[in-house]
């Protein structure tokens, strides 16, 4: 299993990330964010504040603003969200294949 799936602490919300990272250090508010990327004030609010995901557009749009890859983004969701997936009791009944299943 990945070594992701094995941390016992959650990734940092990619929201987080931006804002401790990002906004602060810049003296950026999440209203003048918002208008750098394209977005009501009420997306960017979900998102700095860990209520709401980055998906690719977002992505492409903070990567544009800040001079980083749409990846970074994109893995820092990612990475998080797999984490919280991972904790679903769930998981536990999912047993993976025993045989290779046959090539059609």
């Amino acid at each position: 299993m990945e070594a992701l799936l094995r941390r016992t602490r959650q990734p940092a919300h990619p929201g987080g990330i931006l804002r401790r990272q990002y906004m602060e250090p810049l003296g950026l508010t999440v209203t003048q964010l918002a208008n750098l990327v394209g977005v009501t004030r009420a997306t960017m609010s979900r998102i700095a504040n860990e209520r709401g995901a980055i998906e690719p557009y977002m992505a492409l749009r903070l990567a544009q603003v800040f001079n980083t890859s749409p990846r970074l983004w994109m893995n820092l969701q990612i990475n998080h969200d797999l984490w919280k997936a991972k904790q679903d009791p769930v998981w536990e009944s999912i047993q993976p294949l025993t045989a290779s299943p046959l090539l059609v």
